[in-house]
């Protein structure tokens, strides 16, 4: 079996940690960007189209940026490091890994870990505060909303041993997926990259 990174570093943040607070400042997401080592030159493309976004933009971090918004968004490893799991989302009928709105917080490791918490169920997990991955996607249109960019950072969080998801009204289940079980999810490109990504660190 392919495995995943088996274990959190001795950096990992938990929820109640105050490195994770809300903070509205650009600066703070900035510095996650800063620190990112891209690992090709479509990253690194993401990278700057990222930064110039939250430079350019007067509400980066909130859905009233209509054009588009920063996300964050974090794939979760089990315990063993041999699976991680995905989300079935209820809106766009994909199994992707968990993540969602800033709603104004340039923090966005805490944005990723408070999501994959509310959408995984799990209330201890624990998150890599390094940016491992960044991509830049179209969100259809649907309803009032219009077509808009979600420009996403993303980050590795690990589950407790015996962990056990529970899913939210966000979802149409969640699944624990083995690295090497992949083509039977039908994954978008970006999802498989954040896989390798947490095969490789």
């Amino acid at each position: 079996m392919a495995a995943l990174r088996p274990r959190p570093s001795r950096g990992a943040l938990g929820l109640h940690d105050p490195r994770l607070t809300f903070d509205p400042d650009r600066e703070r997401a900035l510095g996650y960007l800063r620190e990112f080592v891209p690992s090709d030159a479509d990253q690194a493309r993401a990278r700057v189209q990222i930064m110039r976004w939250i430079l350019a933009k007067q509400h980066p971090f909130e859905r009233r940026q209509t054009d588009g918004h920063v996300t964050a968004s974090a794939l979760v490893i089990d315990a063993a490091g041999e699976r991680a799991l995905l989300t079935h989302h209820a809106k766009l009928d994909r199994w992707l890994q968990f993540g969602g709105h800033a709603d104004g917080d340039a923090n966005l490791a805490g944005v990723a870990l408070r999501e994959s918490i509310e959408e995984s169920g799990i209330d201890d997990l624990v998150i890599e505060p390094r940016v491992v991955d960044v991509d830049v996607h179209t969100i259809p249109a649907r309803g009032d909303e219009a077509e808009h960019l979600h420009l996403d950072v993303r980050f590795l969080v690990w589950a407790p041993e015996g962990a056990k998801p529970v899913k939210s009204e966000e979802s149409h289940a969640l699944a624990w997926v083995a690295a090497d079980a992949q083509g039977g999810y039908a994954l978008d490109p970006s999802v498989v990259r954040l896989f390798e990504l947490a095969r490789s660190r």
